[in-house]
């Protein structure tokens, strides 16, 4: 990857201001500073504004054209009836850069339960959207704004928005107010006042693409599960936290014992004890560790597997279920609206149930009913590893409020059905059509013989859903062993022959991966529209633009031709740089982010179920016990008109608390 060249982030040239305002009290443009003695990025808004102590200081705002105010209500100034009434109103647009913020304090001020976030937009949306960070900082940076985010901001909500400690200087105070320090509460205002100036001007600069109707009706269902949030079984975290504490001075001991180290958690002191005992390390993070166990044995074997255990964070969670959850126990503010810019999938918040351990435990109900009750002693006899165990019980935390249970349904081989039909690779879409075992059908095709699961030739499955899970986005070797080839036993030598059998057998998908890496290159070249099959690639000065068949564009800006085509964007470590790409990778995003339409599709489809959390392609319904799953999964696998002949199929299951099925 090569750095950005200040040349090549010129938006001013790409974004041109329009005029959006008009009219009467039409729209409504908000940014407010608070304080809490909550902390936000520890416990997120929800818990935040929950706080006795919690408070609006300043509201900046501007209706339509007017003149941009701000109200010092931590002084004693007032919100105008005016104000009230547009805020409650569903015929006003509220405005605000990241405005579930806004919203949930709003409510909070308000004393309500949410305000309904139908008639509220974000602009850090929009900017999502078009691919650029959600930052308003960052953004206003972008776009070279005449008016952009102060630099004192960051001291100033860290004097007035947070607690102080008391000192003998400050007279003991454990807050800051603006009688305080008159002089710097006079910029705090500038600063509110800027913060709406700079929203405005992201939106003048963004005009000329806006968001489609549809996808802000997404956005409003994505903030009612939000609001609407997930029931936590704290007994069960608590008791985990405190089981998880034992087994760590357990292990912690039997560490000490065998090593005699001072602090046998200390990295340094762990590596040089491993070399002193044959085994030169230079990384002690967890893939390393895992395959090491395998190779070793006797005392270092046992160390390797302490260390380990000891390095799971995955129990972690179990705090964070105490931290975000509210009064009522359900963790709210979960999920990310376009979180993943390059494709406008949803990410996670706080909790990451992304990212949660699976659950394999046979008796699952007896493990979890131990460490509900805190009994260690048999979960100890009766499971190799307590800290594994409490890993796997972390989903059964999220539980159904009483008398309702949960129905969970997802997407069979989402991406696969998504990826067939956009290349047409009919003897795929006829394996969907048929119910088929996609990874038999695949070894099939690349080793011409009959793959059965569990039956004839059924040991070639395995390699047939490798080769599908790595191969679909133009990846060769590397991709399989970041897979895991070579650790399920398959040999190097075997692993070219394993990508040329699966792309000789999906010709349609790999001449598919380069009809779209030459669209593109015309498109940009030449500042043309291009067709391949159902997408549309629109070429605009400094701006890529493809049309996904939804009607849902994704954006590349400022791209450049040469051994490969780069964009600017936000990078995997958060970074506005540019990146390299190429056909398979376009195809990669285009195909999740046609994925991510179909799971919007469905939650249209189950608005007027109780979603309470998806993770991927999966939707948790917190449902009545009359539900029942077929209804759901029938729901869901509905195809969109806009795509008509791919073969969608959701599975589901029913459950007292989530679960893998």
């Amino acid at each position: 990857m090569t750095k950005a060249k200040n040349s090549d982030v010129e938006w001013g040239d790409l974004f041109h201001p329009l005029l959006l305002f008009g009219g009467t009290m039409n729209q409504l443009f908000i940014d407010i500073e608070t304080y809490s003695d909550v902390d936000l990025k520890k416990c997120g808004i929800y818990r935040y504004v929950e706080s006795d102590a919690f408070e609006i200081l300043l509201f900046g705002y501007a209706i339509d054209e007017q003149p941009i105010k701000v109200i010092d209500l931590a002084s004693g100034e007032k919100l105008s009836d005016e104000l009230i009434t547009a805020i409650y109103s569903n015929t006003v647009t509220k405005w605000a850069h990241n405005a579930a913020f806004e919203r949930i304090c709003l409510s909070a001020y308000f004393h309500i339960h949410y305000l309904d976030p139908s008639s509220w937009r974000c602009s850090m949306i929009w900017a999502a959207y078009l691919s650029m960070p959600l930052s308003l900082e960052q953004v206003g940076t972008i776009l070279h704004l005449d008016k952009q985010k102060m630099s004192e901001g960051k001291d100033l909500v860290r004097y007035f928005c947070l607690p102080c400690k008391p000192t003998k200087s400050n007279h003991g105070r454990t807050r800051n107010l603006p009688k305080d320090d008159p002089a710097s509460w006079a910029v705090f205002k500038a600063y509110n006042k800027r913060d709406v100036e700079t929203e405005m001007g992201i939106m003048a600069k963004l005009a000329n693409f806006p968001v489609p109707e549809f996808v802000w009706h997404e956005y409003h269902i994505d903030q009612e599960i939000n609001d609407r949030g997930i029931l936590i079984d704290l007994a069960l975290a608590k008791s985990a936290i405190i089981l998880d504490q034992v087994s760590r001075k357990q292990l912690m001991d039997e560490l000490q014992q065998i090593t005699h180290l001072d602090n046998p958690n200390s990295i340094l002191q762990l590596k040089n004890w491993l070399e002193t005992n044959g085994l030169k390390v230079e990384s002690l993070g967890k893939k390393n560790v895992t395959r090491l166990i395998a190779v070793t044995a006797g005392k270092v074997k046992q160390v390797l597997q302490l260390r380990s255990l000891l390095s799971k964070s995955s129990t972690k969670k179990y705090q964070v279920m105490l931290d975000t959850a509210c009064k009522d126990c359900r963790a709210r503010g979960m999920f990310q609206f376009y979180g993943a810019t390059h494709t406008g999938r949803f990410s996670g918040k706080k909790l990451q149930l992304q990212n949660l351990p699976q659950n394999h435990i046979p008796d699952l109900p007896a493990a979890r009913s131990l460490a509900k009750t805190g009994d260690y002693s048999m979960l100890n006899l009766l499971y190799a590893s307590v800290p594994d165990t409490l890993s796997q019980l972390i989903r059964t935390a999220f539980i159904p409020r009483p008398g309702y249970k949960f129905i969970v349904s997802d997407f069979s081989a989402i991406e696969a059905r998504v990826l067939s039909w956009l290349a047409q690779e009919q003897w795929r879409m006829d394996v969907f059509a048929n119910n088929g075992d996609i990874y038999c059908e695949t070894a099939s095709h690349m080793f011409h013989c009959t793959v059965v699961k569990h039956g004839e030739n059924g040991e070639l499955r395995q390699k047939g859903k490798q080769a599908e899970l790595a191969c679909g986005y133009g990846g060769s070797v590397g991709a399989l062993k970041a897979m895991g080839a070579l650790d399920l036993g398959m040999k190097e030598e075997e692993l070219q022959p394993l990508v040329d059998s699966w792309r000789q057998a999906n010709p349609k998908i790999v001449r598919f991966w380069w009809d779209v890496d030459r669209a593109i290159r015309e498109t940009v070249s030449y500042q043309i529209t291009a067709k391949v099959g159902c997408l549309h690639f629109i070429g605009r000065r400094n701006l890529l633009q493809i049309v996904l068949p939804s009607g849902r564009s994704l954006f590349y800006v400022h791209p450049l031709l040469s051994s490969s085509i780069s964009y600017i964007g936000v990078t995997a470590n958060k970074k506005w740089d540019r990146i390299d790409s190429y056909g398979p990778k376009f195809v990669e995003n285009i195909t999740q982010a046609i994925s991510r339409d179909i799971l919007c599709f469905a939650m249209k489809n189950l608005e007027d179920q109780r979603i309470v959390a998806h993770v991927h392609d999966e939707l948790i319904i917190e449902c009545p016990q009359e539900m029942t799953v077929t209804k759901i999964t029938s729901l869901m696998s509905q195809t969109p008109p806009w795509a008509p002949g791919l073969i969608l199929r959701a599975d589901g299951y029913s459950c007292p608390y989530y679960q893998k099925d």
